[in-house]
């Protein structure tokens, strides 16, 4: 039997994690999460079910009607008996609601996720005529206001990688110890983060075939489960070989020997130790932006962006299947573009 890559085993993951999720959902719910698997990923899946389960706690806490009910004992039918109202009031319980002895909160986006979940659940009886009313879409969705992207600046991406080199030099003791066995994996792992734009998840998910040197390229899985090439230039060549001489140098845990990246525990290194490590560094270089993985993406399209003003190349890099999302990030960037606009069009011949 051919082994499972990374994004293979996770999918079998997160699918016995749902099934378990869907177990603490009303039955009926389990046809509509049936219908759209083709269309969706197993964590997509999983938001779904998390987010509709907590309409169902809101109506069972909330709403007197269900006063009496428990999650098994809703049918299809409740569907009908909530009204628009009902939703309006539910939006604004998932800005602070208790969940068990934790505080939960939602912002904009965490509003649209639930409320875009919800509507994607209505939608799907309402069009199989299970059901007769859709509430969910008298309802406005909340406006999401856009945040300016945090990203490094050229000179800030120096320091950082900088910093992870030399770092080591003002350490003592076991730290020192511990610096210099994950200098190399910390400095390819950020280089190649910083040098393609890929995602952390897709990083993590790296074996050590998908790195080909003969053309300067990586093998990813995007979102949804695509296959692509991914290149890189010399400074993130130079950075892999120097760690994949050390990691020749590592025994890996049984099933963890194709992963590229190693944690400290010679397993697969996992997305929790990728952002932990980054903003350990980042810390170091800004105190005034929160640097993440993403941000160093973001820091990546940035420069791809002004280097070349292809936003469908940018797209296509950064794995976007709609280049209106890269245009919402990117193209209002270069203030120094906007500028040549005031001087680039003539209104009279002098």
């Amino acid at each position: 039997m051919d082994r499972l890559t990374y994004h293979e085993q996770t999918d079998i993951e997160n699918t016995l994690k749902l099934r378990e999720v869907l177990k603490t959902l009303p039955p009926f719910c389990r046809d509509y999460f049936r219908a759209v698997e083709p269309t969706t990923t197993t964590k997509t899946r999983i938001s779904y079910a998390y987010d509709i389960r907590i309409f169902f706690q809101f109506l069972l806490d909330e709403n007197p009607a269900f006063k009496d009910y428990s999650m098994n004992d809703f049918s299809v039918d409740v569907l009908d008996q909530v009204q628009a109202l009902d939703i309006e009031e539910y939006l604004e319980y998932l800005k602070v609601y208790q969940s068990g002895d934790k505080t939960e909160t939602n912002g904009e986006r965490g509003l649209k996720r639930k409320i875009s979940a919800l509507r994607s659940f209505y939608a799907y009886y309402f069009k199989r005529e299970m059901i007769h009313t859709n509430p969910t879409v008298l309802v406005d969705v909340p406006k999401i206001h856009q945040k300016s992207i945090v990203r490094l600046d050229a000179d800030e991406v120096a320091i950082l990688l900088d910093h992870i080199e030399h770092c080591g030099d003002h350490l003592t003791g076991q730290k020192r110890v511990f610096y210099e066995k994950t200098k190399e994996r910390d400095l390819a792992l950020v280089t190649l983060l910083l040098g393609t734009g890929i995602r952390v998840s897709e990083c993590v998910g790296l074996d050590v075939e998908d790195v080909d040197f003969k053309n300067n390229g990586i093998k990813v899985t995007r979102k949804g489960g695509n296959e692509m090439i991914v290149y890189f230039g010399p400074e993130v060549e130079k950075a892999l070989k120097k760690y994949l001489a050390v990691r020749e140098g590592i025994t890996p845990l049984s099933g963890h020997e194709h992963a590229l990246f190693y944690s400290s525990q010679r397993r697969r290194i996992g997305v929790q130790s990728v952002e932990n490590l980054v903003k350990k560094y980042a810390r170091e270089v800004t105190t005034t932006k929160k640097i993440t993985p993403h941000k160093l993406r973001s820091t990546y399209g940035t420069a791809l962006y002004q280097e070349t003003g292809d936003i469908y190349l940018v797209a296509d890099v950064l794995g976007h299947r709609d280049v209106n999302t890269t245009k919402k990030h990117y193209a209002a960037l270069d203030d120094a573009r906007r500028r040549q606009a005031a001087t680039a069009v003539r209104l009279r011949e002098d």
